[in-house]
């Protein structure tokens, strides 16, 4: 079982409400100074094009009190890892000028490849809280090049550094720059990489100093238990408003990456009460043998993405605004993984939200979408560059359509609800940086389930590799269809087709796969379900998606029992009454 709890440590200060909001409004400013320092500096094009970063200002207990959007259950992670460390070494080992490095996974809350980089802050020799940025990236010597599929224990994942210091009172420690230099197939990217974080920790040391020097550090420590006091009343009032019960739901995941056949189960049961909600996973898979496992950390990261998004949407990220959250775990469960339980695929964790959300909407139907494509449809490619002659490695997460809801259609290939910070790789840096052609790039039309609101429609991404490269899919939601609400029909899934039309055609999902040149791979991204019966969509706005080119002219008629003339675009009203009437 794990929850949200805090400390005041300055009863004894109070601070004015304008004083606090000019201090909210400067670590805000200090944690998006922070992001702009990582994108300039960072190599990795998955942190600087792509933004999948997590980044935060804590109080002196590690709680969040200011964040830069980017993976938005990076940030809530962050507080986990910062509190392990603390447990760890002990408040007494943190000096100023100490950066350090966590990536065990059951602390820092992510694989090894997404090490979260930390810095404490410091006033006078005080400790006054922390910076955060966690980052992905590229090699840290686990057992395959860019992603670990098929790993049976933590070993096969990499190098571990618990709570290890990068900076020791402001010197470099080459000791560890050294093991990640030495072990790392990418060692200029990764050590790159690294600094950039250390490089926005440091800047946001800095800027919190600045305002501790101005304010002193006690109103700044009252600031920030003001700040999250404040963000845990905007969620107890959103709370009060939402409807009471117990709701329960299940959904899949394809398979752990070693049993291919087995469906792992996600069961949540979903309580909202006066004081609380409380996210319950009892009744998820067990024994899973492959890295899909997650770290507790980031089960509690998504699921407080999940209860910001019910509750304060409009307002930044606090630790304060999860205190009325509680979410529970069975250790050993593919929902709270030990040691030496592999972590590394994290796919459990993207597809969690929307399991929560199947939950909610029995209760709330007017307040959540149906699901989205439901999965970040991840492409990566990697080998040896041609015309460099040098190791390259270059992913993107795709689109997908999101569901449609009591407010109208889901939206048209966008970044899955779990990355709302992201964005994915434009085709003129894959192609510029690897061998990769991007041989076309749109919308999916019938990929949006019907509805009286239609579900958004994912996309379609084909790649030809133009050198020897091997194509890492992660894409674990292709055996079940992204889900509906009422009388709404599903999305249709993800896939991934290797070289269509051809002898060597293959359909699949999650896989590890070695290219030769000129061979092709096609990233179609799943829809979102429908809201509603489909035969009260509007014949206007069926022909409108027609000629838009979200839905064909077959499936207005079968789906919606509309009409549509294929030139004009006009609807026929005769037809459209008959195949209504006929339904």
């Amino acid at each position: 079982m794990s929850g949200t709890t805090h400390s005041t440590s300055t009863d004894a200060i109070t601070t004015d409400s304008i004083t606090t909001e000019i201090i909210r409004h400067g670590l805000l400013a200090a944690a998006d100074e922070m992001a702009r320092n990582l994108c300039r500096t960072a190599y990795n094009t998955v942190v600087y094009e792509i933004h999948d970063y997590g980044i935060g200002i804590h109080d002196a207990q590690g709680d969040v009190v200011a964040d830069a959007p980017g993976i938005a259950v990076f940030t809530r992670g962050n507080d986990h890892g910062i509190k392990r460390a603390i447990e760890f070494l002990g408040r007494d080992a943190l000096e100023p000028g100490d950066v350090f490095i966590l990536n065990y996974p059951y602390w820092a809350s992510a694989h090894t490849l997404d090490p979260l980089v930390f810095a404490p802050i410091h006033h006078e020799d005080e400790l006054i809280g922390f910076a955060s940025c966690r980052i992905h990236v590229l090699d840290l010597k686990q057992k395959d090049p860019g992603y670990v599929l098929d790993s049976t224990d933590m070993y096969q994942e990499g190098l571990f550094f618990p709570c290890s210091r990068l900076y020791r009172r402001g010197v470099q420690n080459d000791d560890v720059f050294n093991i990640v230099r030495f072990n790392s197939r990418m060692p200029e990217r990764t050590i790159g990489d690294i600094q950039a974080q250390v490089s926005a920790c440091v800047t946001g040391v800095r800027r919190t100093q600045q305002i501790a020097a101005k304010y002193g550090a006690g109103v700044l420590g009252a600031a920030m238990d003001a700040i999250n006091d404040h963000g845990e009343r905007l969620a107890r009032l959103a709370l009060a408003k939402l409807p009471k019960g117990t709701w329960s739901a299940h959904d899949f995941v394809d398979s752990d990456g070693v049993d291919a056949d087995r469906l792992i189960k996600m069961n949540v049961t979903v309580t909202i009460g006066d004081d609380e909600m409380v996210i319950d996973w009892t009744g998820s898979e067990r024994d899973v043998k492959g890295p899909i496992n997650l770290p507790v950390g980031q089960t509690e990261a998504f699921c407080s993405l999940v209860f910001k998004a019910l509750t304060t949407p409009d307002t930044p990220v606090v630790a304060g605004n999860f205190r009325p959250l509680r979410v529970v775990t069975e250790p050993g469960s593919v929902m709270h993984a030990v040691p030496p339980m592999p972590t590394f695929t994290l796919w459990t964790g993207l597809l969690g939200g929307e399991v929560v959300l199947k939950a909610l909407a029995q209760g709330m139907p007017d307040r959540v979408p149906a699901c989205s494509g439901g999965d970040v449809c991840s492409m990566m490619g990697l080998g040896v560059n041609p015309r460099t002659g040098e190791a390259w490695l270059e992913a993107t997460n795709e689109a997908v359509g999101f569901g449609g809801h009591a407010g109208g259609d889901g939206e048209d290939g966008i970044m899955h609800l779990s990355e709302p910070g992201c964005r994915n790789n434009p085709v003129e840096v894959l192609e510029t940086k690897s061998p990769m052609f991007i041989e076309s790039y749109g919308y999916r039309p019938d990929s949006g389930g019907p509805g009286r609101h239609r579900g958004g429609v994912g996309v379609g991404r084909t790649y030809r590799f133009t050198a020897p490269s091997t194509g890492i899919c992660l894409v674990y939601k292709t055996r079940t269809r992204p889900w509906a609400i009422g009388d709404g029909m599903p999305g249709e899934s993800n896939h991934v087709i290797l070289n269509p039309g051809t002898g060597r055609e293959v359909v699949q999902g999650g896989s590890y796969n070695r290219l030769d040149a000129d061979e092709v791979l096609v990233n179609n991204t799943g829809g979102g379900g429908g809201y509603g019966d489909p035969f009260e969509r509007e014949p206007v706005r069926v022909a409108a998606d027609v000629r838009n080119g979200f839905v064909s002219v077959a499936a207005a008629a079968r789906d919606y029992g509309v009409s549509v003339d294929p030139v004009t675009f006009e609807v026929d009203a005769e037809a459209t009454g008959r195949l209504r009437a006929g339904r």
